[in-house]
């Protein structure tokens, strides 16, 4: 009968979300993520196979845990107000540290084929979601009716891997906030009283 494991898998995955946002994939020693989770080397490896594996692990459990959560906002489809409150979430969870799915795509993209497709995949439904939002505050009477909405939700998605790189950068101040402001405050249609 095999023996139950001794550790909390997702609680290991969690931990090396910080690791990795910290060092980046070539800067992690999976020494650190080892001494954090307080696992043993032997079971990290018969567990996740390879520094690479595990990190695929780690980006299907920070989508499904801190992305997904995110998303939920766009998937609402109720118009300006979904991206505004995505682009809040969004820019609250980046602060400061950035995406690590991001993160991953610049750092591994050009060699490693699966983060370029995990990313990519990220990218497709983030825009797909951006262009339901557009569509319905185009019917709300929020957006202009002349407005681009394939190309609109193009500059959106580039926006939020803008803003997961800047959130490195500006650390902790307020620049990704006002940033969100000057996206979309154009956007909106401003009714004159």
């Amino acid at each position: 009968m095999p023996r139950k494991a001794q550790y909390d898998v997702d609680a290991v995955l969690s931990q090396a979300i910080d690791v990795f946002l910290e060092h980046g994939y070539h800067g992690t020693i999976m020494d650190e993520i080892i001494a954090r989770a307080e696992f043993n080397r032997r079971g990290f490896y018969l567990e996740f196979g390879s520094k690479q594996n595990f990190l695929y692990q780690v980006l299907a459990h920070y989508q499904q845990t801190y992305l997904k959560t995110i998303m939920l906002h766009l998937e609402s489809k109720q118009g300006l107000g979904s991206i505004s409150a995505f682009f809040a979430a969004y820019v609250k969870h980046v602060k400061g540290k950035g995406c690590l799915l991001i993160n991953c795509v610049a750092e591994l993209g050009f060699d490693d084929p699966k983060i370029r497709e995990i990313g990519r995949h990220y990218l497709d439904r983030l825009q797909i979601n951006f262009i339901g939002c557009l569509e319905k505050a185009q019917n709300l009477k929020q957006l202009h009716p002349q407005t681009n909405i394939e190309s609109t939700a193009l500059q959106l998605t580039s926006y939020v891997q803008g803003f997961a790189i800047n959130a490195i950068l500006a650390g902790d101040t307020d620049e990704l906030q006002l940033a969100t402001e000057a996206l979309l405050g154009p956007l909106a249609i401003h009714k004159s009283i």
